[in-house]
């Protein structure tokens, strides 16, 4: 069972931290901290607060509003010797939560432990993400738009803790990533999770999944094999296409009626630098998942129901190239389809307007949502409703 940790904790060790900092004469930009000529420490946030507007169509036709504060993350990285990192990063979870029982806690989101070797062939081990789809390994903070995508999780986020399959996309267990070529084109990740535990997985039998991408223009430049979903230009030409595969023997159903679980998606992310200097970004993803969910499962309320069927998005962007007072206007557009198996089908139609003042560390977003989407959300089992309604929102993201 994931623990939370008290905020006292964490507050705590970002203040001796921060002493840390100011007390060392060899300070450098974004929070880091030389130790030696191999060891060094660095320190970081983000925080993405957010206010919606949903209409509500029964009784009265009234309209929801919420101000959400919608991720808290606190960073740390350091080296330890020229081959070993290590990676910390805290969470809020729940932070939208009235209840103040459930809501507030921050929890351990990342801990890995990594072994560098070359472009070729690294270890990561810890609690970290599941090779998957692009915007999942964005993360909320280096998307396109403010809203995280809308289609089909995969297991490592769709339940509520870390021994039921995950949180925020994690889990624990160790991944290999690197390049297949010597020019960084085609590059790879392969793990190994706990994934889902109890109810189906009895036997505890693993997750497996993988990446695998290529870019045909310019290289992205990530993190290990991390990802974003624009680089505002400033990554020149992009043009990457990546194919992922997940499979775990009865991840999936119920104890008395067990199912293998395999999901597989592609995605592409396109973004072009014009002569105007303005930047075309174009994103899309397909997703099919496959449970094979029984009947006698899919009336269980205790299932393990992840999604079955096909699911599909794009999203398409223009930054423009002149400034307006610090930052710069991006206006997009975005449609997610889904098609559940044994659900009934949902879309959501999304236009908006992001404001960059530095890139993913400082953005402000407007934006405009409609479909039934808001209101089915992602429950795949037979018999659920609901009518498309609209819905406004305006959210803030900043990074450290």
């Amino acid at each position: 069972m994931l623990k939370p940790v008290t905020p006292r904790v964490i507050s705590l060790f970002f203040i001796i931290l921060l002493l840390r900092v100011l007390c060392t004469p060899d300070v450098y930009a974004a929070g880091k901290i030389e130790i030696d000529d191999t060891k060094w420490i660095s320190l970081g946030l983000g925080l993405r607060t957010s206010f919606t507007a949903q209409e509500d169509k029964a009784p009265n036709g009234n309209w929801g509003n919420d101000f959400n504060l919608d991720n808290l993350r606190l960073y740390v990285n350091g080296q330890i010797h020229k081959y070993i990192k290590v990676e910390f990063n805290t969470e809020c979870d729940n932070c939208t939560s009235s209840d103040p029982t459930r809501g507030g806690n921050m929890i351990i989101l990342d801990a890995i432990g990594k072994f560098e070797f070359n472009q070729y062939f690294n270890i990561w081990a810890g609690r970290q993400l599941v090779p998957q789809h692009r915007a999942e390994l964005d993360g909320p903070f280096f998307q396109n738009v403010y809203n995280f995508t809308q289609t089909p999780f995969y297991t490592a986020d769709f339940s509520g803790s870390i021994g039921q399959g995950g949180r925020f996309g994690r889990d624990d267990g160790v991944n290999i990533w690197g390049a297949l070529t010597p020019d960084r084109r085609l590059t790879y990740v392969l793990g190994v999770f706990q994934g889902h535990r109890g109810g189906s997985n009895q036997s505890d039998s693993l997750l497996y999944a993988g990446r695998i991408s290529y870019n045909f223009l310019n290289i992205e430049q990530n993190p290990g094999y991390y990802t974003s979903s624009t680089y505002y230009g400033k990554g020149g030409d992009i043009l990457t296409a990546a194919y992922v595969l997940q499979y775990q023997n009865n991840g999936a159903g119920t104890e008395a009626s067990p199912s293998t679980f395999y999901g597989m998606n592609g995605d592409l992310l396109f973004e072009k630098v014009l002569g105007n200097k303005g930047v075309l970004t174009v994103e899309g993803e397909l997703k099919y998942f496959n449970p094979n969910l029984s009947d006698q499962a899919l009336a269980d309320p205790n299932c393990f129901c992840i999604f079955s069927g096909l699911s599909w998005m794009t999203t398409g962007l223009y930054l423009f190239p002149q400034k307006v007072g610090i930052g710069q206007f991006q206006p997009y557009v975005r449609y997610v389809d889904t098609n559940p198996n044994e659900s009934s089908s949902r879309y959501l139609v999304e236009g908006g307007l992001n404001y960059v003042i530095d890139g993913h560390n400082a953005r402000i977003s407007l934006f405009y949502q409609y479909g039934d989407f808001l209101t089915k959300g992602r429950t795949y089992t037979p018999g659920v409703k609901g009518d498309a309604v609209s819905a406004v929102g305006l959210g803030l993201q900043l990074q450290l």
